[in-house]
């Protein structure tokens, strides 16, 4: 009876996290200023199909039927993400999207003297100047930027190996998420985590938005942090030193990985990931950019945009309603488990770095791309669903995503 009464409240909460989305499409079609036209998503309804919806679903089903061993987690994920971005075709799903006048490869062919651009870089976030950054580029740090531009430098310039290098580290996910809590001792949590991992709605967003980039590479960090010897903690600490130049949020990504140190219990993988990050840090400073100096400009420049305008009384709770789309129903059902579960300390944190970066007012809209790392974080919980019920769940994140990516022509 009981197991009957926790399977009913599941379906209650991942039906209700539905109605939310629902709720915030209604109420997003009548408020003015939001600047999305496929409220709680940035993006435009436009129903379509393409080479890449006989693959989604190919996927989907191998995944939900076959539900694959971790060391599978990675191509499936590649595959699964790639499929998605191609229901929007080659090139408007993926070679293109990173080329718009507010993405970072339209800085790129500027950047002659990476050295002359870290030391000139805050100089030009704030808006209404001739140099001013791009949209994207002026709201994130140097690091991100960084990372297109040597691309370029070896040879894998332009918006398609762009595209497919986003695609590559942003699926690594799937691999590292599960691994980090199979090495954390919970092996059949593990196992039981890894389709989930792979068939998360977030995916959409993954293939091709810089932020799936950012989610990998802090997975990949948080599994490095909760190994057992230090110099998997110094790649730990480096990867998320960098992480905090790729995106100013990505601060809030601490909580994650203290929770991930905690976890263990060796404080001395604390000490030494501290020292790697501080000296990504003292790198980026001797190179001539002050991270608190960028953040304070950002905040400026953010409400020199659409941030002054878009209404935080929506917002603040229609962010939530994104986030279901990007996390999926399974996800928060999952999560009223999540009490006493062995992911409290992991899943638990991601959701407080969620719910500060909501309130903070300067994550209005786009959420379902900004907060992907730490939606992965959030895919572990559906594993704590009866396992009787778990293949329908993975059916319903699939469908999640085929929906989204369907009915949407997604911005990423």
């Amino acid at each position: 009876m009981a197991r009957r009464i926790g399977t009913r409240l599941d379906l209650v909460v991942g039906g209700a996290s539905l109605l939310l989305v629902g709720i915030a499409t209604a109420v997003g079609l009548v408020v003015p200023n939001i600047f999305v036209s496929a409220p709680p998503l940035f993006g435009d309804w436009l129903p379509h199909v393409g080479i890449g919806t006989p693959l989604a679903i190919l996927v989907a089903l191998t995944v939900i039927i076959r539900r694959p061993p971790l060391r599978f987690a990675y191509p499936l994920a590649v595959a699964w993400t790639f499929s998605l971005a191609l229901i929007d075709g080659w090139q408007r799903g993926i070679a293109g999207r990173l080329t718009t006048k507010d993405e970072y490869l339209h800085e790129v062919p500027g950047v002659h003297d990476i050295g002359a651009m870290l030391r000139s870089f805050s100089g030009r976030i704030l808006d209404y100047q001739p140099d001013s950054w791009t949209t994207h580029v002026a709201g994130h740090p140097p690091g991100a930027l960084l990372i297109f531009v040597w691309l370029d430098r070896i040879g894998l310039g332009g918006g398609a190996w762009a595209g497919v290098a986003v695609i590559l580290v942003g699926s690594l996910t799937a691999f590292a998420v599960p691994w980090t809590i199979r090495s954390l001792g919970h092996t059949e949590l593990a196992a039981a985590v890894v389709p989930f991992s792979v068939l998360l709605p977030g995916a959409v967003w993954v293939g091709v938005s810089a932020d799936g980039l950012y989610a990998g590479v802090t997975a990949l960090a948080i599994g490095l942090l909760v190994q057992r010897h230090w110099i998997a903690w110094v790649g730990g600490g480096l990867l998320l030193g960098y992480s905090v130049f790729l995106s100013y949020g990505l601060l809030l990504f601490g909580l994650v990985a203290l929770g991930a140190v905690i976890a263990t219990r060796r404080w001395a993988a604390l000490g030494v990931a501290l020292v790697a990050a501080g000296a990504v840090m003292a790198a980026f400073a001797a190179a001539g950019f002050w991270w608190l100096d960028g953040y304070h400009l950002v905040v400026v420049r953010y409400y020199q945009g659409i941030g002054a305008l878009r209404p935080y009384a929506y917002w603040v709770w229609a962010d939530l309603a994104a986030l279901v789309l990007a996390a999926g129903p399974a996800a928060v059902a999952g999560l009223r488990r999540l009490p006493g579960s062995p992911l409290l300390l992991l899943t638990g944190a991601a959701v407080l770095a969620i719910l500060l970066a909501d309130v903070s007012g300067l994550s209005k809209a786009e959420v379902e791309r900004i907060w992907l790392p730490f939606t992965v974080w959030l895919a572990p919980a559906a594993a704590l669903l009866p396992a009787s019920t778990r293949r329908w769940w993975l059916a319903a994140q699939a469908l999640t995503a085929l929906a989204v990516n369907h009915l949407v022509l997604t911005n990423w």
